[in-house]
């Protein structure tokens, strides 16, 4: 209550002091660039705890700022907080020219220039070549006022080449600046390295400090996206009551979005048991209001059946969706799973029953593997925003095992035939799938 009431308290200042920049504009010349910029990190941060409303400000603040630090006497930055400023600025979605500029008209040498290095190579898209500059200089910036957006820089840049090093770079960056939106960024992207680094533990810790304090960020839905395939990648047993403690720090409706995107991804990845709770746990989170998300919870729950014993229950089930409950994705998902089970279901050639019997290869347990895609969810709620998908091809047997198979068997231009036949439709389904989620 307290912390609401602070929050509230602040908005209300920062939103008179946009008021008053507004009004007044010539007066901002007389600000040191220090001042100006607490102001928006003021309103960054009450972006990230819920006030979306304040990105006019935002930008407002930025435009107001690049003025004042262009046309500023080289003496303003004397003062070593005014030099602060200008990084963080920088770091904070500033003009990144407007660092060069304050740097070639430095004749004091208040800027230092390792840091100017790295951050020109670092807003300039060349994240690699600055690490070295920066993990020189950053020890003496650990405690200054930079010194967290340095951290969440550095790990930025490192975390394709060492994760480990960059879950570091971005703890320290978050515990040094709680509830801002450099923890907020930190948390996030700590989820990422660690759903793809094999760290779950971490991982879920991570989600639960974010489900805590951030669900109300417009960066929310990138949360939902590493979250879900988190949840996927390592859902058991012992991992069921962790999902379920980051989950109820949420409305319903987010709790049924996320429980659909989980079961999509289960669906398409086979895993059965997943797909039917979090398809049945979806149907219970919705309303008789809203026909989508049942819809969903049915479509995904009747894919997992597909390839077992209830066939034909599940694709009769499946196909009585009506077609505007669906988004395009999953009517493409619908029409892929029903051409699998039209081949399940097709009887097969008898001359290739004939020929497969005199030459004793029967093809057993073919195995068909779908889409492993990683985009989720309907792509319908504001609160997911859809990722691009990664299309898996279809297994193939390893080489050993095929080598086997031509030693003692001869070759069958019947089953060659038949192989081929499966393979084309696989792609086909393949092709459908990648179509659709190109669009």
């Amino acid at each position: 209550m307290l912390k609401a009431i602070r929050t509230l308290l602040l908005c209300a200042s920062a939103f008179g002091a946009f008021s008053g920049f507004a009004a007044h504009a010539d007066e901002l010349e007389d600000l040191p660039p220090y001042k100006m910029l607490r102001s928006l990190q003021h309103i960054q941060d009450s972006i990230v705890l819920g006030d979306h409303s304040a990105a006019e400000m935002q930008r407002f603040m930025l435009a107001a700022i690049d003025k004042r630090l262009r046309e500023a006497d080289p003496s303003v930055f004397d003062d070593p907080r005014n030099v602060d400023a200008a990084f963080i600025y920088a770091m904070s979605g500033g003009n990144p020219e407007t660092l060069s500029y304050l740097a070639n008209h430095d004749i004091e040498g208040n800027f230092d220039s390792r840091i100017i290095d790295a951050l020109n190579h670092y807003l300039a898209g060349k994240g690699g070549l600055m690490v070295g500059y920066l993990e020189k200089a950053i020890p003496e910036y650990r405690n200054s006022r930079v010194g967290p957006y340095l951290y969440l820089v550095l790990g930025n840049a490192t975390a394709m080449q060492n994760p480990a090093n960059s879950l570091k770079y971005y703890d320290w960056a978050r515990l040094t600046s709680p509830g801002t939106n450099i923890e907020e960024a930190a948390l996030r992207r700590s989820i990422a390295l660690a759903t793809r680094g094999a760290m779950p533990d971490k991982g879920f810790t991570y989600s639960l400090s974010y489900a805590r304090r951030f669900l109300t960020s417009p960066y929310a839905s990138q949360f939902a996206d590493v979250f879900v395939e988190l949840a996927v990648a390592n859902y058991s047993d012992q991992t069921e009551a962790k999902i379920q403690e980051i989950l109820s720090f949420m409305d319903k409706p987010r709790q049924r979005e996320v429980y659909l995107r989980i079961a999509r991804r289960a669906a398409i990845g086979g895993m059965q048991a997943l797909a039917k709770l979090a398809s049945d746990r979806a149907g219970e989170l919705s309303d008789g209001t809203d026909a989508g998300p049942k819809a969903l919870a049915s479509l995904y729950s009747g894919l997992v059946g597909i390839p077992s014993k209830g066939i034909l229950e599940a694709v009769k089930d499946i196909s009585a969706i009506p077609e505007a409950e669906l988004s395009p994705r999953d009517r493409a998902l619908r029409q892929a799973a029903t051409v699998v089970a039209e081949e399940v279901l097709r009887a097969p050639d008898p001359e290739s029953l004939t020929q497969a019997t005199d030459s004793k290869v029967v093809p057993e347990n073919v195995n068909m593997t779908g889409e492993n895609g990683a985009e989720t969810g309907s792509g319908d709620s504001p609160f997911a925003v859809p990722a691009s998908g990664v299309a898996e091809n279809a297994a193939q047997p390893e080489p050993e095992q095929q080598v086997a198979s031509s030693e003692n068997n001869p070759p069958d231009p019947v089953l060659d035939a038949f192989l081929t036949n499966g393979r084309t439709k696989l792609d086909e389904i393949d092709s459908l799938l990648k179509g659709d989620e190109d669009k």
